[in-house]
Formats: structure tokens, sequence, C-alpha cells
């Protein structure tokens, strides 16, 4: 089955905002090295966002403590994705100090309460893709996904016309995550 191409003109502002020059997929969104002799935080899409000089807003960031931030998936699978992640450029979990896998696991904590107050969901998926092979679109910034679900919310349109269908923009989706956050 061929993906068909709805038109997202929103979502360009985001990959341009990177300043790679590549698209969606390239090696250097991907995170993977790709800027030569550059730090691995030069070539990654996260460390570019969180160095960036835009407001939270504007970065999709729902929350920031010292050593781990919240920011929303600029590709949801669902309204109200977060990526919960180190602000330190690691790829494994066992690359983590003591006080980011704490830290981690408390942002995770608060953006799934954050999601079930903003969302009421009837479930959560908590999700962490180590590697390319396990599913990483971004394999070298560890991160861990905080999606809302719901009962039916896989709809027809994924199935039979290979897109997803999202009820809200990013930045509605921002403003409710953020005022629900504790």
């Amino acid at each position: 089955m061929s993906l068909d191409h709805l038109w997202a003109g929103w979502r360009s502002s985001y990959v341009t905002s990177t300043g790679t020059g590549g698209g969606v997929g390239t090696s250097v969104l991907a995170g993977d090295s790709g800027a030569g002799d550059a730090p691995a935080e030069s070539a990654c899409v996260f460390c570019r966002i969180l160095a960036s000089p835009g407001t939270d807003q504007d970065r999709h960031i729902v929350w920031s403590g010292e050593e781990t931030v919240a920011l929303l998936n600029a590709y949801p699978y669902a309204s109200g994705h977060l990526l919960v992640m180190p602000r330190r450029h690691v790829r494994e979990l066992e690359e983590l100090t003591g006080e980011e896998a704490v830290g981690l696991w408390q942002a995770v904590h608060k953006a799934a309460a954050a999601l079930k107050v903003a969302y009421e969901p009837e479930g959560l998926n908590l999700g962490v893709n180590l590697g390319r092979a396990a599913g990483a679109g971004i394999p070298a910034h560890l991160h861990v996904h905080v999606v809302p679900r719901w009962l039916g919310d896989t709809n027809f349109m994924t199935a039979v016309a290979g897109v997803r269908v999202l009820p809200e923009a990013l930045g509605a989706t921002w403003q409710r995550v953020r005022a629900a956050w504790v």
C-alpha cells in the first residue's frame, strides 16, 4: 500500500527550523552524526530545539526541569503526544546518571498526570525505543513517549488512507497540556 500525502503546511515551520536543510528522515534530523566532525549534540534535533532562543511555546516545550524536559512530538500519534527526555545528549538508558534517571521517571510521572487532566484519556502508552531497529526515529537522544489513548482511537484513516487525522493544532495542544501540568 502506498502512502498518500495530505497538505500540512503548518508543519513546514518545524521542519525548516532545525537548520539542517534536510527533510524528515534524513540522518541529521534523526540525530545521527551526519555533521562531519561536529559533536553529536549539534546534529541532534532535540539538542538544537533545547538550545534555540525561542519561547517555550515556539519550541513546544511543555515543561522544563533542571535535568529533564518535556515537549510535544511534532509528528504525534494522538493529540497530547509528549516526549520526555534528559537535557543532556545521551543515547542509552545506562548512560544516565542516577539523578537523570530519577528526574526522567519523575517527569514521565508528571507528564502522565498532566495528560490525564488535559485530555481525560481512557489509557496511556509509555514507550522507549532504544535504537533504530527498535523503532526509534531519533535514536541518538534518549526520550520517552507519553501518548494519551482512547478506545477506538485508531480510526480508519491510518488503515485506509495511510494518514493520521488530529483534531487540534500543536499550539492548542501546547496550551492545553501546559495549563494542566502540575
